[in-house]
């Protein structure tokens, strides 16, 4: 058995923006899935609740399932060619939707879907278009509208920019931004790129081999990273200001989950590995605030011990 996801808790509350960062494998989209219910077997979830409103999403039937769907949470996957279906148009797929969750009048409808396309910034003449007849931008737009036919309370992006050139991103993220300010909804962003979430994004949770590693504002992870890893995927992009600095990346790869390595599961990688962590597994330690991060760097014993040996 492979745990994907392990003990893994985050909150989102209405109209905040929260980032889900990783490497590739490191369970992101499979708790994004979990989330919304969408899990394929053999995958499941074995245990944990899914809170939605007050509504526990881990006990409903599919049927009751359906009605939330859509109207209380949707989800944009990660690509809008393979989501789309290649037959139809965008406007009929919109109407599917639709109709799957409310009855009404085709032309109203009608309007409703190209008061959708608009706020994507697309013309409504595409309502007659095939997926293959736009360009990837607009395709996952499109997805976005759709998402938002009932204006739910909160939208999943499974790495909606991952197959789009840089100016397509930021021009994408701009407009998911937007939306999110003026219909008020909670976005939880799945990504493997931090300089794309640092401008939108209110906190970030950096996963690790299914587990969060470091959860805060994202202020504070960009200013004051704590977890190697996360100061390990900082060092590994270009910064676009600024002198010229020598990109020293991760070494290693990410653990096999089938035989997850034990005690902390990024020791094999740590710069600052110490006796303890291949031996005991990793709370959550709170240094700041809210702030959490899976370190014994962070541990009281740990800071103790720095303290009494730094020099005065």
């Amino acid at each position: 058995m492979v745990r994907a996801v392990d003990g893994v808790n985050i909150d989102v509350q209405p109209g905040e923006f929260l980032g889900l960062v990783g490497e590739s494998g490191c369970g992101k989209s499979t708790l994004l899935f979990a989330i919304g219910r969408l899990l394929s077997e053999p995958a499941e979830i074995v245990s944990g609740d899914v809170l939605f409103k007050g509504t526990n999403l881990v006990y409903l039937k599919e049927k009751q399932l359906r009605h939330l769907r859509w109207r209380g949470f949707s989800v944009v996957m990660q690509s809008a060619m393979n989501a789309l279906n290649p037959v139809l148009t965008v406007g009929a797929q919109m109407a599917d939707a639709i109709e799957a969750h409310e009855r009404m009048p085709k032309a109203a409808m009608k309007r409703r879907s190209a008061e959708l396309l608009q706020m994507v910034g697309i013309d409504p003449i595409h309502l007659s278009s095939y997926p293959h007849q736009l360009s990837g931008g607009m395709r996952q737009r499109a997805m976005i509208a759709m998402a938002l036919v009932f204006t739910p309370d909160l939208i999943m992006m499974d790495e909606p920019t991952s197959a789009l050139d840089v100016v397509a991103q930021r021009s994408l993220m701009r407009e998911i931004k937007t939306l999110q300010e003026e219909l008020h909804f909670a976005t939880i962003f799945v990504t493997h790129d931090m300089a794309l979430v640092r401008q939108y994004a209110d906190r970030l949770a950096i996963m690790y081999a299914g587990q969060i590693v470091e959860h805060a504002s994202t202020n504070e992870i960009f200013d004051d990273p704590k977890h190697p890893y996360t100061r390990g995927l900082l060092h590994a992009y270009p910064s676009l200001f600024g002198p010229k600095e020598e990109l020293t990346g991760i070494p290693g790869r990410p653990p096999d989950l089938r035989t997850p390595p034990t005690g902390c599961r990024f020791h094999p990688r740590c710069p600052y590995v110490m006796e303890i962590c291949p031996k005991e597994d990793v709370p959550l330690y709170s240094p700041r605030g809210d702030d959490l991060v899976r370190c014994f760097l962070f541990s009281n014993e740990v800071m103790t011990n720095e303290r009494a040996s730094a020099p005065l």
